[in-house]
């Protein structure tokens, strides 16, 4: 159906330049392609297949994103308040206000409140230690455990600016998730699985494999300075005190395509059309949003989609303002995973695409080469026209 990007799949499969991948494509109406080439570890025997089961990292933010958008529509949660009403530990943040001569960081009291709305499109000033090296210094200088530990008290950390002042990529889909979790007296787990994975029918969504689940797994895999491929250990900790809103779900190509359906505005719908215009709608102004440089390269590449675009963030997604050279539409959603897992969602073309690998670091030329192809191949683009 997509001769353009199987050729490519299979070109990369065969060189042995990714191990394998699971690639998607639905509408309105349901999935329409879906293709699984390679095996799950590099060296191993077992293929993949359309059930196999990622860590799909980040892309697990616009799931959690729109469960705090349906507690806002329930009352639940307000958008604008200040969230340390709700959650007290957001209250007395400080903010990074350089170094001292021994190198460690200097704070200053925060000046303005953290909210949902700063949360959702990464406005509240939170880093990630492995792109912000202010955070990543202050973690090394007191000791902090990094977020992947599942602590609660690994989340306050300082803001790289005052709240509304910037935009960062961070932990605040973490605390969109406590906040979920305060707001319905639900544990995250319990709260997606009633109000997002079953109206969905996403049935191997989970933040806690279960051992059928687990033996659907794909291997991670680091990429080294010759581009090979190397198997590499990798696990989430398992009974944590707060489960990641930001990058701990586990998902298969059907499943996450059901939830790009519903951002589409087909299958079951789990928020009102308002909330739903709000989510596609820009909110972080003329602040560039979604590409940053990496501090820590055995995690991310430097990343940019878009160097020419001004993209923007809406309540639960990346929004391009303007259509790709690859095909899609002005207003399309789209987001990624640490783990080289990418998707897009075009509402106004009716169209999204998800391609699905498991390697290190994040910015993979050879995956992000795949994921154009599928989408020109989705619209019908020949890659010369690009």
């Amino acid at each position: 159906m997509y001769p353009g990007f199987e050729a490519a799949l299979d070109a990369a499969v065969s060189g042995g330049r990714i191990a394998g991948a699971v690639a998607l494509v639905a509408d309105r109406d349901g999935e329409i392609y879906a293709r699984a080439a390679g095996v799950r570890s590099a060296g191993g025997g077992e293929a993949m297949t359309r059930d196999t089961l990622f860590w799909i990292a980040s892309m697990t933010k616009a799931v959690v994103s729109v469960a705090a958008l349906q507690l806002v529509e329930r009352g639940r949660l307000s958008l604008d308040g200040d969230l340390s009403e709700l959650l007290p530990d957001l209250a007395g943040l400080e903010v990074f206000d350089g170094f001292a001569p021994d190198g460690a960081p200097r704070l200053r009291p925060a000046r303005g409140a953290v909210t949902l709305r700063l949360l959702l499109t990464h406005t509240s000033g939170f880093g990630y230690a492995f792109l912000h090296t202010d955070v990543a210094a202050w973690m090394t200088a007191t000791g902090t455990p990094d977020v992947t530990s599942g602590l609660r008290s690994a989340h306050r950390q300082p803001l790289l600016f005052d709240p509304g002042q910037g935009w960062a990529y961070g932990i605040g889909i973490d605390w969109v998730g406590i906040a979920v979790e305060v707001a319905s007296g639900q544990r995250l787990d319990a709260y997606l699985a009633e109000h997002i994975f079953a109206p969905l029918g996403m049935v191997d969504t989970t933040f806690d494999p279960s051992p059928v689940q687990a033996a659907r797994k794909v291997g991670m895999h680091a990429r080294g300075p010759d581009g090979a491929l190397a198997p590499m250990a990798f696990g989430l900790p398992s009974d944590v005190e707060v489960l990641s809103g930001g990058g701990g779900l586990y998902s298969t190509a059907p499943d996450y395509g059901r939830f790009l359906r519903m951002l589409l505005g087909g299958g079951p719908q789990l928020l009102s059309a308002e909330t739903m215009a709000a989510l596609g709608t820009v909110q972080t102004g003329d602040r560039r949003a979604g590409a940053w440089t990496g501090a820590l390269p055995h995690l991310s590449r430097d990343f940019d989609l878009y160097p020419d675009m001004l993209t923007g963030w809406g309540l639960a997604t990346m929004i391009s303002p303007d259509a790709s050279a690859d095909g899609r539409d002005a207003g399309s959603l789209a987001w990624a995973g640490l783990s080289n897992c990418y998707y897009w969602a075009d509402p106004a073309a009716g169209k999204a695409g998800l391609i699905l690998t498991q390697i290190l670091p994040f910015g993979d030329p050879e995956v992000l080469s795949l994921f154009a192809a599928l989408e020109r191949d989705v619209y019908g683009i020949t890659a010369s026209s690009g």
